[in-house]
């Protein structure tokens, strides 16, 4: 990324891409479970528009990957260094305004859809809004420190955990209780973690989705918002909707009890899907994942 960055400072976007390509063409040759993965998507994706989005043949597969690294430019635009700015507007600012206006913390849930960085964008609206990513993985701690040496000004921060705890949630709710934002991604299961999930209708077949987002806004009890960075031509769309004032699970039962908040969240990413079908980065068998695991930690 250190070097891509200076391809598009020195040369712009079209060397940029030139060099990109060559990557890809070497990710797509050698990563044969990432070609099927894409393949299963768009298969899948094209039986639930009715043939209204691209079929899966090998080009799109390729057209796939080519969109991720327009996602990763966009990654590089939206760090926010003074000269590289990005274009977007904010479709639901009628449900974010009232909530900023107020001082209210809340709790986003996102996806690997399009840019998400692009979440940085909402807390830069509102004067001394502050961000917290909430991440599973140490690819997301490494990108956070990636982007803070590229940008001494990003000032995202990230709270790197295996699940969700009693500890975690009390440094969370300090943040939201202070108006700020959380963002957590709701459509990973982290294949190393006993993490508890929920099977919800996605693109026409049961698929598994984590219930810590949804329990971790029962634990903060603050509104949950839904939240899609998608790129369009040269700019951005950030997408925002709301999912609930609020969340009360019931302990014994908190599994059951996420679904509707799980299958509102996939209808959601469904919809994005339908509009800008490359932009969800799915390089892995999303529809093998196990079944639904529980576990009994609680917030």
């Amino acid at each position: 990324m250190r070097f891509l960055l200076r391809i598009y400072r020195l040369c712009g976007r079209w060397p940029f891409r030139f060099f990109l390509f060559f990557v890809l063409l070497w990710f797509y040759v050698r990563r044969r479970a990432a070609r099927e993965a894409s393949r299963e998507y768009l298969q899948r994706l094209h039986a639930f528009s009715g043939g209204a989005t691209p079929m899966p043949s090998p080009r799109n597969v390729f057209r796939h990957f080519l969109a991720f690294s327009e996602i990763l430019l966009g990654k590089l635009l939206a760090m926010g260094a003074s000269d590289l700015q990005a274009d977007y507007r904010v479709d639901g600012t009628e449900c974010i305004d009232p909530l900023f206006e107020q001082k209210r913390g809340a709790l986003f849930v996102t996806a690997h859809f399009g840019n998400i960085e692009l979440c940085r964008k909402l807390a830069e609206r509102y004067a001394g809004v502050r961000l917290t990513a909430f991440g599973y993985t140490k690819n997301a701690a490494r990108f956070t420190r990636l982007m803070k040496e590229l940008d001494p000004g990003y000032d995202v921060d990230l709270i790197q955990v295996a699940s969700v705890g009693v500890d975690t949630a009390i440094a969370l709710a300090q943040r939201v209780s202070a108006g700020g934002l959380v963002v957590i991604t709701g459509d990973r299961v982290p294949v190393d973690t006993a993490t508890a999930t929920v099977r919800v209708p996605f693109l026409g077949h049961e698929a598994s989705f984590p219930v810590s987002p949804y329990v971790l806004a029962a634990a903060l009890q603050c509104p949950l918002f839904a939240v899609f960075g998608a790129c369009h031509g040269d700019g951005f769309v950030i997408t925002v909707r709301q999912l609930a004032e609020s969340i009360c699970l019931p302990r014994r039962a908190r599994e059951t009890a996420a679904v509707p908040y799980a299958a509102a969240f996939a209808g959601l990413l469904e919809a994005e899907c339908l509009k800008t079908p490359f932009q969800w980065s799915n390089f892995y068998p999303f529809w093998a994942l196990p079944e639904p695991t529980k576990t009994e930690e609680a917030c």
